[in-house]
C-alpha cells in the first residue's frame, strides 16, 4: 500500500502510572530508577501467592471529575478520563469546548471494569438483581473509557476501543495513526487504562503462574532480563497521547514532541501466552518498513520486557534477528516495566509516552533489579542506570496474550 502523505506527531501526554501522576512525576521517577510496586492495598491479599502490584498511589478522582461522575465509573475509567484531560492541557486544547467532528478517541483496555465486575455479582447474589445498579454495564464495558473521553470533551469523530490483552495501547495508537493519515480526523486521543488489581484478577494471573511471588522484596519483583526474574508484576493506570495532523498542529502554534512515523500489527498464530518469537519479529520488520527505515536508523527499543522467564528471552532473540549486529554495536533496549509493573491494557500507551519523553530528553530510562543478566539477553538492557545519548528513532513494542502483536515508532521531527 503506497505510504500516505498526512504526517502525524505527539503533541501531548497523560501518563498515571505506579510511579506518579503526571507527566513530569512519573518521568523523574522512570529515570531515576525508582519502583512503582509495593504491597496490595485495594483489598486483602493475604491468603495469596502473590501480594504486591503496582498500584497508582493518592489517586484521588475528585481532582479530574465530580463525585456523581466517579460513582458512576469503574476505576479504569477514572484513570482514562484523568489521562485525557492531563494529555489535552499538555497540548493546549481546550477542556470547555468541544473538539468536534475532526477529533476521535481510541482507547483501549484489556480487561475493563473488572472490581466492578466482581463487587456487583456479589451484589446480585446477596441482595438480588434489583439492587444491581443501571450503571453497571456502562461502568464496566471497556469502549466506555473512550465513550466517556468522547462525551465529556465533544471529540464527535471516529470512537472505539481495541481489546487486544497487552497489545492494547500500541493498538490503539497505531489505529489512531491510520485515521488521521487517512483524512478521517484531524486530532485522536488515543491509549489504554487498566484498573485490574483486584482478587480475581491477582488470583488468575496467579493460577495461571504469570506472575511474580517475590512478596519479601516487592521493589525488586519485577527484573526483566535478569537470570532470576520469576513473572511479572501487575500495575494499574492509563497512558493517553494526543496524536495531531502535522499541518494542524503548527495552525495552531503547538508544541510538537516528536513525529509518530510507522506502526505494524500481526500475531503469531501459536499459543495464547507462550510466544512464538515469530510474530514479534514480523511486527518490528514491517514497523520499519512503514516508517521507510533501517534497522540502524534506531537507537532505543522500550521492550515489552514483562520479566517472564520464555518472554524476554522470545522478544531479545527477535530484536536480534531484526537488527542484526546493530543489536549489540548500537542498540538500547530496556523495559520500563520494571518500575511500573505490566499494566497489561495501558502499558503501551504509558510506554509510548516514555519513549517519546526519551526521544525529547535524550535520554533513555534504565531497566532496574539486573543484578545477573540472563546470558540469553544479551543486548544492552541500561542495567540499573539511566543513559543520556543522542536520540533520533525510537521504537516501544507491545505483544499480548493470544499472540497478538503491535508496535509503533516515534521520530525527531525533521
Amino acid at each position: 500500500m503506497q505510504k500516505v502523505e498526512r504526517r502525524v506527531v505527539v503533541t501531548g501526554l497523560g501518563l498515571v502510572t505506579p510511579l506518579g501522576i503526571g507527566n513530569e512525576v512519573s518521568w523523574q521517577a522512570a529515570i531515576a530508577g525508582k519502583s512503582g510496586i509495593g504491597p496490595i492495598t485495594r483489598f486483602d491479599a493475604s491468603q495469596l501467592p502473590c501480594r504486591i502490584a503496582g498500584e497508582v498511589k493518592n489517586f484521588d478522582p475528585a481532582v479530574f471529575m465530580d463525585k456523581k461522575e466517579a460513582r458512576r465509573n469503574d476505576l479504569f475509567i477514572q484513570f482514562g478520563l484523568a489521562g485525557a484531560q492531563l494529555a489535552l492541557q499538555d497540548a493546549g486544547l481546550p477542556l470547555d469546548q468541544p473538539l468536534g467532528e475532526r477529533c476521535g478517541v481510541i482507547v483501549g483496555s484489556g480487561m475493563g471494569g473488572l472490581a466492578t465486575l466482581e463487587s456487583t455479582h456479589l451484589t446480585a447474589v446477596e441482595k438480588g438483581h434489583r439492587r444491581v445498579s443501571p450503571f453497571f454495564i456502562p461502568s464496566m464495558i471497556v469502549n466506555l473509557v473512550g465513550g466517556q473521553i468522547s462525551i465529556r470533551y465533544g471529540a464527535a469523530g471516529v470512537n472505539y476501543a481495541p481489546v487486544s490483552a497487552c497489545a492494547t495501547g500500541n493498538h490503539a495508537i497505531g489505529e489512531s495513526l491510520r485515521h488521521i493519515q487517512h483524512g478521517d480526523v484531524d486530532v485522536m486521543i488515543t491509549g489504554g487504562a487498566e484498573a485490574t488489581i483486584t482478587l480475581l484478577g491477582i488470583s488468575g494471573f496467579t493460577a495461571a503462574r504469570a506472575v511474580s511471588e517475590r512478596n519479601d522484596a516487592p521493589e525488586k519483583a519485577s527484573r526483566p532480563f535478569d537470570k532470576e526474574r520469576d513473572g511479572f508484576v501487575a500495575g494499574e493506570g492509563a497512558g493517553i497521547l494526543i496524536l495531531e495532523e502535522l499541518e494542524h498542529a503548527r495552525a495552531r502554534g503547538a508544541r510538537i514532541y516528536c513525529e509518530l512515523t510507522g506502526y505494524a500489527a500481526t500475531a503469531d498464530a501459536f499459543h495464547i501466552t507462550t510466544p512464538s518469537g515469530s510474530g514479534a519479529e514480523r511486527a518490528m520488520r514491517l514497523c520499519l518498513q512503514d516508517a521507510g527505515l533501517e534497522p540502524t536508523d534506531v537507537q532505543y527499543v522500550n521492550a515489552h520486557g514483562t520479566s517472564t522467564p520464555v518472554g524476554d528471552i522470545a522478544e531479545i532473540k527477535a530484536i536480534k534477528s531484526v537488527f542484526g549486529d546493530w543489536a549489540k554495536k548500537g542498540l538500547l533496549v530496556s523495559s520500563t516495566k520494571s518500575m511500573t509493573g505490566h499494566l497489561l491494557g495501558a502499558a503501551g500507551g504509558v510506554e509510548a509516552g516514555f519513549s517519546v519523553l526519551a526521544l525529547k530528553h535524550g535520554i533513555v530510562p534504565p531497566t532496574i533489579n539486573v543484578e545477573h543478566q540472563d546470558p540469553e539477553c544479551d543486548v544492552d538492557v541500561v542495567p540499573n542506570t539511566a543513559r543520556e545519548v543522542p536520540l533520533r528513532v525510537a521504537m516501544s513494542n507491545s505483544f499480548g496474550f493470544g499472540g497478538t502483536n503491535a508496535v509503533v515508532v516515534f521520530q525527531r521531527l525533521e
